[in-house]
């Protein structure tokens, strides 16, 4: 009995401790806290941290996918009517990306790359030859100088046009898939290289970009703030650019998209600097996509950002995913506290002076050495509606048409990327050249890319290693809890055992006293033998006579009133 007692009071007191203890450790999250400080002394961009080499040598592969715009009714659009577009491609490339020239700066906290970017070919991917199938598209050359020309007198313009007749230079060209990406000798391009060097003569929307980087970037190693993982410190020795027409355009903020900093909050602004857009964007909280992209590695808890419109879309329904979308001329509001996230791109103050498009587009001529080159989403998503009515064959929609990026919230460590953008072109009447006379004033679409990213199993798997040694170390008190539960449920059945066992003892206790009484008990019983007086015996014979006056013998028994009780022994009944 004592040594049951006293298990139970040992098992009460380390089940309070233990709940005590768990409880505390929970509400002051000191699990988490440590954790958490552990990740931003390791995730850096330094020789020992294991994140290193994965910005170094980027393992998952990243494939660009480029769509064009077949022109089918080129004499309709020279005459004012609508151009007729049709969709060809994909034509599908393999990009490389490897970092060079690594140099760490200032003791360790900033480190200067290149970033080179070399592509081939993927047929098994395309739908394709590039270097047989033919594309009819306007005539960018064409467009870019006359636009140039623009500003010339008259007679300037009406010179270069006949010069323009007399080459056989049109409004439309006809060349292969890999000439329009990838460079072709342009015959107008050839004229104005004799006369100015310093112009090439070579005309690719991708010429000089195989094997090529964007810029010297710097980069912060994340080692003195962990806010700074990855983040740009300058690009091409340029901390804010001056082509833009604000100061907040002009700067040069956040990371180059390959990595972000870890313990992402979901109300935090991430910033992102498009080199091929001459500007950052960022992207706020706005709940998400209501179709976001499933999970590449099932289990696996991420974040989907979302590239939106340049107007904010409306909040969609829960998901468990997490979008960020880019684009709009707003501020977005506050954003409701849910799982889904979304950023937007706040472009209003970042157009170019004078020059004012409508909603969706983002003229980048400035980077561009003044080519009318505008981007879009593909197929005008979520762009203006006159823009996507400008052209025939424009059929917009989320699922093919929209950006998205999905973070592990906890590393940072983008999962799954898809971006999507379309280059056009402004296509308009310029006075001197005839061949421009007619034809509507449009955004002209070119083409357009779908560069798609997705974490390979080697990192998946490290990844997971990670989430699950942070999810066991901050869920630890939660364990601690648990157990401290588990005892005390022992604790109740030890004390319920404990009192049943006393009722027992209790009720064996008052049977031995019951049946000890009952057997303890004299064996007679009583019975009713006359209600009559008992008889005077006769004297034997020979006895003398009693004396006169003398009572009557009697057989030794008082002389009783009425009934009488004889008592003699008998067996006891059995039951």
């Amino acid at each position: 009995m004592a040594r049951r007692s006293c298990a139970i009071y040992a098992t009460g007191i380390v089940s309070a401790h233990l709940l005590v203890v768990g409880i505390v450790l929970l509400v002051a999250q000191v699990f988490q806290t440590m954790i958490h400080s552990r990740l931003k002394k390791e995730i850096t961009l330094t020789e020992k941290s294991q994140m290193f080499e994965g910005w170094k040598n980027p393992p998952p592969p990243v494939y660009m996918e480029y769509y064009f715009f077949n022109v089918t009714n080129p004499e309709v659009f020279i005459n004012g009517g609508k151009a007729a577009l049709k969709q060809i491609g994909p034509y599908t490339y393999r990009e490389y990306r490897p970092r060079e020239n690594v140099t760490f700066l200032e003791n360790g906290t900033k480190l200067f790359a290149l970033n080179p970017k070399t592509f081939v070919f993927v047929p098994e991917k395309s739908a394709g030859d590039p270097e047989v199938d033919l594309l009819r598209t306007i005539n960018i050359p064409f467009v870019a100088v006359t636009n140039e020309l623009n500003q010339y007198p008259f007679l300037v313009r009406s010179l270069i046009s006949m010069i323009m007749n007399s080459a056989g230079i049109e409004l439309f060209m006809t060349r292969t898939v890999h000439e329009i990406l990838w460079g072709f000798k342009d015959p107008l391009l050839s004229r104005i290289h004799k006369m100015r060097p310093e112009v090439d003569d070579t005309f690719g929307l991708m010429w000089k970009k195989n094997g090529t980087h964007e810029g010297e970037f710097v980069f912060y190693t994340g080692e003195q703030n962990y806010m700074d993982y990855g983040k740009i410190d300058t690009w091409n020795g340029l901390r804010e650019m001056s082509w833009w027409s604000s100061n907040q355009s002009n700067m040069i903020n956040g990371t180059d998209g390959a990595v972000f900093h870890p313990l992402i909050n979901r109300n935090e602004l991430l910033y992102i600097f498009a080199a091929d857009l001459c500007r950052s964007i960022h992207m706020g909280y706005v709940q998400g996509s209501t179709n976001p992209p499933p999970p590449p590695h099932p289990g696996s808890s991420h974040m989907g950002y979302v590239q939106g419109s340049t107007n904010p879309p409306p909040p969609p329904p829960r998901s468990i995913h997490m979008g960020y979308v880019q684009g709009s001329t707003n501020p977005p509001h506050p954003p409701p506290q849910v799982i889904h996230m979304g950023y937007v791109q706040d472009v209003e103050a970042s157009r170019p002076g004078g020059d004012c498009l409508g909603t969706g587009v983002l003229k980048v001529s400035v980077c561009r050495e003044g080519a009318p080159i505008v981007v879009s989403f593909p197929h005008f998503y979520q762009a203006d509606p006159k823009y996507i009515n400008g052209v025939e064959g424009m059929t917009p929609n989320k699922e093919d048409h929209e950006t998205y990026l999905d973070l592990e919230p906890t590393s940072g460590v983008p999962i799954r990327a898809c971006k999507r953008a379309q280059l056009n072109v402004i296509v308009k009447r310029v006075k001197g050249f005839p061949k421009t006379k007619l034809i509507q004033e449009t955004i002209f679409p070119i083409m357009f890319v779908n560069e798609t990213a997705t974490i390979d199993d080697d990192s998946a798997s490290q990844m997971r290693t990670l989430l699950l040694i942070v999810t066991l170390v901050s869920n630890f008190p939660l364990l601690i809890i648990a157990m401290g539960l588990l005892l005390l449920l022992v604790l109740v059945v030890l004390f319920c055992r404990n009192r049943q066992r006393k009722n027992e003892v209790k009720r064996i206790d008052f049977n031995e006293a019951f049946h000890s009484f009952a057997t303890t008990k004299d064996d007679q019983a009583y019975t009713q033998v006359s209600d009559k007086p008992e008889e005077p015996s006769e004297p034997p014979r020979g006895a003398p006579p009693p004396p006169r006056g003398a009572p009557p013998p009697h057989s030794g028994q008082a002389p009783r009133n009425g009934s009488y009780i004889a008592m003699s022994p008998v067996e006891a009944q059995k039951c």
